[in-house]
């Protein structure tokens, strides 16, 4: 498998580094100094975006106009999202979105939905928190975000997301559940990078030859 790298921050070099030791070849990346939508794609099998919210659309616009199929992992441009499912449709790409590609995250979103559900009409107040690096630019997290709207469709009101940015910190999430007489806890901690990294050049493997919108829920469910 060919991979172009769309992103060459600390995801972006370590997806090379494990797609390298899985013997596929990096054809090319991209950074601030040489801009994806300059890069020639034809060459790739898969094109791997972990860029930042600002380059993001660019980037995965013009994978699939190049006719690439896309797999990204950037959070804070879902704004655009809809504009990218429809470029997708149009041009008959692929493209596969997740928050977070890791494993244990993608069972942590079903546990989530679980607790909600047993959580429902319960005397209890619902927060979530998360914690990840300095260098991270949106607050509060995709995953944050999507396990937020996972309690909330579940628990129909709103729960307070709080954030915080420390050190080198992979990722943690944090869900709780209060009452005056007990309180309810579960949490997922990220101890490095690669379980992200590995998640996307599984979902990288899995879309070839596929045409469609994707997440991980598909990947882990064949």
């Amino acid at each position: 498998m060919k991979i172009a790298i769309l992103g060459n921050g600390r995801m972006g070099k370590r997806i090379s580094e494990l797609a390298i030791e899985r013997g596929y070849t990096i054809i090319c990346n991209s950074s601030s100094e040489k801009p994806a939508t300059n890069l020639n794609l034809s060459n790739a099998d898969v094109a791997i975006d972990f860029s930042t919210p600002t380059t993001a659309f660019e980037n995965i616009s013009h994978a699939i106009n190049s006719g690439i199929p896309v797999v990204s992992g950037t959070t804070g441009w879902l704004k655009n999202l809809a504009e990218i499912e429809a470029l997708c449709k149009t041009k008959k790409g692929a493209f596969l979105y997740a928050s977070n590609f890791s494993l244990g995250m993608n069972i942590f979103f079903e546990i989530n939905k679980t607790l909600a559900k047993l959580m429902k009409n319960q005397n209890y107040g619902s927060s979530l928190h998360e914690i990840h690096h300095t260098k991270k630019l949106d607050s509060p997290s995709g995953t944050a975000k999507i396990l937020g709207e996972q309690m909330d469709n579940i628990l129909a009101n709103s729960t307070p997301i709080s954030s915080e940015r420390i050190g080198d910190i992979p990722g943690k999430h944090i869900i709780n559940y209060s009452s005056k007489v007990d309180e309810i806890e579960i949490k997922h901690t990220a101890k490095n990078r690669d379980g992200f990294a590995m998640g996307a050049i599984i979902a990288a493997e899995w879309i070839q030859n596929k045409k469609g919108i994707f997440n991980m829920q598909d990947v882990l469910a064949q």
